[in-house]
């Protein structure tokens, strides 16, 4: 279908549309759309089949052979033609501002799209206070073939732009579900304990007992991560199998959370490749 085009020229309704939806959280999860900005992400989020409600572009300059042809083949509802000052209003970029800017459906917030299997991996990550933090751990998580990334409790908007921007638009390649605490999550632990039988929830804290060397980290498991400041809560720790902490050698006393994690899955990846 066709997407319908409208050309605006002032800070219409539509304009101010796009521009809440960028920056007001309770606005995105009202309309149940996001915004994003950047050729990766906008790749991603068409390869992985996301449904793009809107593009928005200028013409006052010639687009690029990769915006010309995201607007021939974008599957979009509405393409929305702007100045290129209101482009440049929108845009985040430090310098030369986006050729297209997309505003995209949320999928259901359903654990239901995380993969279960015998192989499977999920990351756990407990109230992210950093937009960047998150952004670095969804990129490792893709790197690492992980399955689902879990978001509970008082936490940043997983849909934040700054959080779209720093994965790089990985984002787009695996589910990541927002719940509003461990309680929610409980269940379905126990529903995949029971499905597959050897399922391993392990916790990643500083102050474990063994290094991630001395133990087997063998799939399917949850890989469970704290806040960057105050760590794994108790309640986390309480349904753990095993905490395990990365060795470290000089006076810091912990490394950065997304960092952490990445150490961590590479161990995963490592132990299963034998």
């Amino acid at each position: 279908m066709k997407p319908v085009l409208k050309k605006i020229y002032t800070e219409n309704n539509d304009f101010q549309h796009i521009e809440v939806i960028k920056r007001n959280r309770e606005k995105r999860i009202r309309h149940g759309e996001f915004f994003v900005e950047g050729v990766k992400a906008i790749n991603y989020a068409r390869e992985y089949n996301w449904k793009i409600n809107t593009l928005v572009y200028s013409t006052e300059k010639p687009l690029s052979r990769w915006a010309a042809d995201i607007l021939d083949r974008s599957g979009a509802d509405v393409h929305l033609e702007i100045p290129l000052k209101l482009m440049e209003k929108l845009s985040d970029k430090d310098e030369e501002f986006s050729e297209i800017l997309a505003i995209v459906s949320m999928p259901a917030n359903d654990l239901s799209r995380i993969r279960i299997g015998s192989n499977m991996l999920v990351v756990v990550f407990d109230r992210p206070s950093s937009h960047g933090n998150l952004g670095t751990l969804i990129r490792s998580c893709e790197a690492l073939k992980v399955d689902g990334i879990i978001v509970t409790g008082h936490a940043i908007d997983i849909f934040d732009p700054k959080v779209i921007r720093a994965s790089m638009g990985t984002f787009f390649a695996l589910p990541v579900i927002r719940l509003e605490s461990h309680k929610e999550l409980l269940p379905w632990f126990d529903r995949i304990k029971m499905e597959s039988g050897n399922f391993q929830i392990v916790g990643s804290t500083a102050k474990a007992e063994y290094s991630i060397d001395e133990v087997k980290l063998a799939r399917p498991m949850a890989l469970l991560l704290g806040n960057e400041t105050s760590g794994l809560s108790s309640n986390y720790k309480e349904v753990c199998d095993t905490l395990v902490k990365i060795p470290m050698y000089g006076k810091i006393t912990s490394f950065n959370v997304s960092c952490a994690a990445s150490i961590i899955l590479y161990e995963i990846d490592r132990q299963q490749r034998g």
